[in-house]
């Protein structure tokens, strides 16, 4: 467990996955310091997996200490703002500088997965958001509650809701406020996945290891090809993908697949991510 004065996010490796971890006891609450961890955490995931580094990451997971993912984020951050000369410029400028994080994390190049373990409000629910892919324990509960303190949610939670789930859901959760159970997230398409609540740390790890162990080139064609047709529609993905889905005919790991699978069949290849 970390102690008060210790970095709130950190970065670790597990081989080729990068994990990073939110650990400020005992509430995991977002304030200063730990949006501040996040954005330098997200500048090192863009270096950390940047193709040809000798040591890339060739995957991200998100996870959290504690009994809860994260009870929201500390509300005297926000009065200071309301009160303050400029409260319109600063906050204009603080949601301008968040955003960014999550937009960060989506333009990575490679697969990142968020595992929620319980309680996921907020700031912590919309960088999950941000993630390729959600895993969720049985006891995970998430919400975006800003309405309590007159604000809708700004690091692009609800726009990456309306993505997942349709907008008439998204507009239901924010305008409600309420906590929604992991189980009902995955019927609407927001949760990928939900684990039992024993043993999710690994089988979430597991997982997170088992998408990085993959094709990395071809997954981050995927996620170019997905994002282009949600957000720009099938037309404009058809458009892009001879430029994006040509090169890898020129991986390491084609080759090497296509050669596994002519000699040995299906599933036995590994790939080194190049």
């Amino acid at each position: 467990m970390s102690t008060p004065d210790a970095a709130p996010v950190r970065i670790e490796r597990d081989g080729d996955l990068a994990v990073v971890v939110l650990d400020r006891p005992p509430l995991n609450l977002f304030d200063e310091r730990v949006f501040a961890g996040f954005e330098d955490a997200v500048a090192e995931l863009v270096a950390l997996t940047a193709p040809g580094r000798p040591d890339r990451a060739r995957g991200v997971l998100v996870e959290a200490r504690g009994k809860v993912v994260s009870a929201g984020v500390q509300v005297q951050a926000f009065g200071e703002i309301a009160e303050g000369p400029d409260p319109v410029g600063q906050g204009t400028a603080l949601w301008a500088r968040l955003i960014r994080v999550a937009q960060t994390i989506e333009e990575l190049p490679v697969p990142t997965v968020f595992a929620a373990h319980g309680l996921t409000l907020t700031a912590a629910f919309e960088i999950a958001l941000a993630c390729d892919l959600l895993l969720a324990a049985e006891k995970a509960s998430f919400g975006l509650v800003e309405i309590v303190v007159g604000l809708t949610p700004s690091m692009g939670g609800p726009q990456r809701l309306a993505e997942r789930a349709g907008p008439a859901r998204a507009k239901e959760l924010v305008f409600t406020g309420e906590r929604y159970p992991a189980a009902v997230l995955r019927e609407w398409g927001v949760v990928n996945r939900v684990l039992p609540d024993d043993g999710f740390a690994a089988a979430a790890r597991e997982f997170a290891q088992r998408i990085t162990a993959g094709p990395t080139v071809a997954h981050a064609a995927t996620k170019t090809l997905v994002t282009t047709a949600v957000r720009d529609g099938v037309r404009a993905a058809d458009a892009v993908l001879p430029g994006v889905s040509g090169p890898l005919f020129g991986t390491e790991d084609l080759r090497g697949a296509v050669a596994s699978f002519l000699a040995d069949g299906p599933g036995w290849a590994t790939y080194q991510g190049r």
